[in-house]
Order: C-alpha cells, then sequence, then structure tokens
C-alpha cells in the first residue's frame, strides 16, 4: 500500500544544492550579457522564491544593481489564480530590460514569467529549475524536472522526523 500523497513526487532541495544550482546558473550566464564585456546591466528577482538564486548569481557575475519584481500567481491554497504584479522595479533600470537577467527559482507553468516578459520584452530570464510546461518562457536553466514533481527548496521546509517506509 502507498501512502503518499500525489505533491509526494518530491524534488527536495537543500540550501547547498540551490547554491551549487545557482553558481552554476550564473556560469552559463558569465559573459552573455548585451553590455561590452558581456556583463550584465542589473539583475531582477521575482519575489519570492528568486531571492536566493539571484543574490548568489549578482556575487558570483559581481553585478551590484538588484531590484525585485513581486508576481502573485497563487493564493495561500496553492490555488492557481491570474497573476498579478505587486510590485515592480524601478523604470529607469528596467527600460525595455535590454541587459537585464530576470531571476526566478523555477518556471512551473510560465504564467510568472509570461507576465513579467511581457512588461520586459528584451530582458533575459533564468530560472534554475523547469517544468516542461513552463520551460519555452525561459532562455536559460540549469535543471528540468517533470511537471508532475514538486520541488520542495530549503525556505519552504523544516527538519523534522520521516517514518520508514518498512517498520519503525
Amino acid at each position: 500500500m502507498n501512502d503518499r500523497l500525489p505533491h509526494e513526487k518530491g524534488f527536495h532541495v537543500s540550501w547547498d544544492q540551490i547554491h551549487r544550482d545557482s553558481r552554476a546558473l550564473a556560469w552559463r550566464l558569465d559573459k552573455r550579457g548585451p553590455g561590452e564585456g558581456g556583463e550584465w546591466r542589473g539583475i531582477v528577482a521575482i519575489t519570492r522564491g528568486g531571492m536566493a538564486p539571484a543574490m548568489i548569481i549578482a556575487r558570483e557575475l559581481d553585478v551590484r544593481t538588484v531590484d525585485t519584481i513581486s508576481v502573485k500567481s497563487y493564493d495561500w491554497q496553492k490555488q492557481a489564480s491570474e497573476a498579478t504584479v505587486l510590485k515592480a522595479p524601478d523604470p529607469k533600470l528596467m527600460g525595455d530590460g535590454t541587459g537585464i537577467l530576470v531571476i526566478d527559482d523555477l518556471v512551473d507553468s510560465g504564467k510568472t514569467l509570461e507576465v513579467v516578459r511581457k512588461m520586459y520584452p528584451k530582458a533575459h530570464f533564468a530560472t534554475v529549475y523547469a517544468k516542461p510546461h513552463g520551460r519555452e518562457m525561459v532562455d536559460t536553466y540549469i535543471t528540468e524536472v517533470s511537471q508532475d514533481t514538486w520541488i520542495f527548496f530549503p525556505w519552504d521546509m523544516a527538519l523534522q522526523y520521516v517514518r520508514p517506509f518498512r517498520g519503525d
């Protein structure tokens, strides 16, 4: 008998793993910007999940200009809702997005990135993880997981005892 819930087809990401994967993403993005020498003008993190990867990428690429965009696309019960921009980055920084890296932890359905891409069509969109339904919204990513995989990020988890599959 299987007592697992459907969302337990999980991919558990530790702090060490998100750090390694974010550094790998920075390595892929290094010298790929449109600026002289392939530099990026700035980084915009999609809150909240994009904040940790954006911080790591900003450090690795020595980008000092970092802002956020807050997009709500799920309600408190994880029900999909219409994506709404709650806070936008500095318009002087953004322009049409040229030279800007937009960073998120994951693209799932692509709804969030679709809204942001319409606002900044020339920005470069990068995520650490990608699912098939949203992959076309991303320019660069590190790891693809199946659409039915639930990613457990370290900021969403707490350490606790887990029963073994057999026995106690």
